[in-house]
């Protein structure tokens, strides 16, 4: 059975294919994509881990650049992400990899890297027996370190890392960023509540920069009444209740 779905992406008439058998897309996703800065029609950013390519789209349709490198390892995803890609007619704009990150290379240093990889270190949370699921979980073919040293390798001197990940590994975020010369710049915390413990921490770091670090304001999920709260609103724009995952 097929088990393919077609979403509104709420954005200029963007839709986004997913299969509910692999790995369908969360608000982390939206969220690292809107918190790209990107100001310049020159810049071209890679979307390391980019699963079905969400990240791309909504960056392509949301901030300036000139092309987006989507690199997907899973062959499943890989083959969503090539669909989404033609379905939205951005062929010219968002060039797929089906690679490890471990193996991707690019002739020339890009200004922005993005990336929401997977979460939990083996042995950590709960077994799936789902591979496409497993793999875009746990970091059993991409480790955190693997996403700072490929960026280390293709960002330029003083280019932007965008990266979403959880709380808990916040310590690690960190370090091991510092080893391969990429300084957090910005932090912004989410919170599903304003009574609740952070689930989501957003980072911008960047490449041979300087030591200031400046935590942004909260930013909340839902407001007391159980609704999206404003912003979140804002960042889905028309089609929020149909993203909500």
């Amino acid at each position: 059975m097929n088990k393919e779905r077609i979403d509104d992406l709420g954005i200029n008439g963007k839709k986004i294919i997913q299969n509910t058998d692999y790995f369908c897309f969360g608000i982390d996703s939206v969220l690292i994509a809107n918190f790209i800065e990107s100001n310049s029609s020159k810049n071209e950013i890679v979307d390391l881990c980019s699963g079905s390519g969400v990240i791309s789209i909504i960056a392509s349709q949301k901030k300036k650049y000139s092309k987006i490198y989507a690199v997907e390892l899973q062959k499943e995803m890989y083959d969503l992400l090539e669909k989404n890609i033609k379905l939205n007619k951005l062929e010219d704009k968002i060039i797929p990899y089906n690679l490890n990150i471990k193996d991707f290379n690019i002739s020339k240093k890009v200004d922005i890297v993005v990336s929401n990889p997977p979460y939990k270190e083996v042995g950590t949370g709960t077994e799936n027996s789902n591979d496409v699921k497993y793999i875009a979980r746990h970091e059993k073919e991409c480790k955190l370190e693997d996403i700072f040293s490929c960026t280390s390798k293709i960002l330029k001197q003083k280019g932007k890392l965008y990266l979403v990940h959880k709380p808990q590994r916040l310590a690690d975020l960190i370090t091991i960023a510092r080893k391969y010369k990429l300084e957090p710049k910005k932090i912004r915390f989410v919170y599903p509540t304003t009574n609740s413990m952070p689930s989501i921490v957003l980072i911008e770091y960047v490449y041979y920069g300087g030591k200031e670090l400046n935590i942004l304001p909260p930013l909340y999920e839902y407001d007391e009444n159980g609704n999206y709260s404003k912003e979140i609103h804002n960042i889905y724009g028309i089609g929020a209740d149909k993203n909500e995952k």
